[in-house]
């Protein structure tokens, strides 16, 4: 299932297991497809995708649309509260459930980039790697390698 946003005013969820009946989508090159639903039809062009953002501008019938997609994942990280991760002035890094710091990869003072990995917890029986969510310098470090985390606790805090 995938919740989207179309030019940042439409909001509808699509569901891959259910909307195959009601549309039908040919490929007809890479990137361009055809596409009938209510017996109107459609020629939809990729133009971009951006991984990163989860957008992908779609060129339909000649207009330019911009949709953002949030899958699964994201919709369930969005209900812990910890869909913030986009924003780009970065304060500080929460953790996003209970778990158990194995091992901290920044210092204070460290300048980090977007995507950098700056912790790894343990949570569930498995390793999860918290990255950067925004460049940022790392102002302290609140937890120690070892130490067990409640959810929203503050990790890292960042200038």
């Amino acid at each position: 299932m995938y919740q989207t946003k179309v030019n940042n005013k439409y909001e509808f969820t699509i569901n891959p297991k259910t909307h195959s009946a009601d549309w039908d989508l040919i490929e007809l090159r890479d990137n361009t497809f055809h596409l009938l639903k209510n017996n109107q039809s459609y020629t939809a062009e990729v133009v971009t995708v951006n991984t990163e953002e989860k957008t992908v501008v779609v060129k339909v019938n000649g207009s330019n649309y911009t949709v953002a997609i949030k899958d699964e994942m994201d919709l369930l990280l969005e209900k812990m509260g910890i869909s913030n991760m986009a924003s780009n002035k970065v304060n500080d890094i929460k953790a996003p459930m209970p778990g158990l710091v194995l091992d901290i990869l920044v210092q204070v003072g460290d300048e980090i980039k977007k995507g950098d990995p700056i912790l790894i917890l343990e949570a569930m029986k498995m390793e999860n790697v918290l990255k950067s969510p925004g460049d940022a310098a790392v102002k302290s470090v609140e937890v120690n390698k070892g130490d067990a985390v409640e959810k929203g606790q503050v990790l890292i805090n960042f200038e």
